[in-house]
């Protein structure tokens, strides 16, 4: 790139060479057709890239083991009912707001809505959801007297934690990452 200078430039056009340099590199990286405009995976309100992307695939992978646990659970013979009502509350909620911040990722909402710290939310929700997910499959657990629908139903919430303790990992490492880069420049 730097021996690929537009005719006319000299000397003093290295500053325009830079802003050419930056404009490439911040395009879309070394994807597929990242000179050309029109052909960059950062173009346009979907990111492509990201479903392919380990915490998509941990996202979408909570969101699966989250609805199993929320349907085995639902369609048992329950014998105490606030024990799995809870449970139904915790999981649904998790999935819906796993969700969200799929779609902020996947839509790229985090670019509009700036006002938001999205890791530091997300790092947030993970928390919080993942210690209410853990007492509601341990009560889930404890309460489900061997019926096979609710056994199934908390063992799948002790997946879905597992899952969830991997993510406040995978966010705790991207937050304290960028922020050491940031702090760096």
């Amino acid at each position: 790139m730097q021996g690929r200078l537009p005719a006319g430039r000299g000397g003093a056009g290295s500053q325009g060479a830079g802003l050419v340099r930056t404009t490439c590199s911040s395009g879309g990286g070394a994807g597929a057709g990242a000179g050309q405009p029109g052909a960059r995976p950062s173009e346009g309100p979907l990111d492509p890239v990201y479903p392919r992307t380990y915490g998509a695939l941990l996202k979408v992978a909570q969101m699966v083991t989250l609805l199993i646990a929320f349907i085995c659970v639902r369609s048992s013979v329950w014998t105490r009912y606030s024990a799995y009502s809870y449970f139904e509350v915790v999981t649904i909620c998790n999935l819906i707001m796993i969700l969200v911040f799929y779609l902020v990722h996947l839509f790229r909402l985090y670019r509009v809505l700036t006002c938001i710290s999205w890791p530091l939310s997300e790092l947030l929700h993970y928390l919080i959801g993942t210690l209410l997910l853990l007492i509601a499959s341990i009560v889930a657990a404890s309460k489900s007297y061997s019926q096979s629908g609710l056994v199934a139903g908390a063992i799948f919430g002790f997946v879905a934690t597992f899952l969830c303790l991997a993510s406040i990992w995978l966010s705790y490492k991207i937050s304290c990452v960028t922020q050491s880069t940031d702090a760096a420049v």
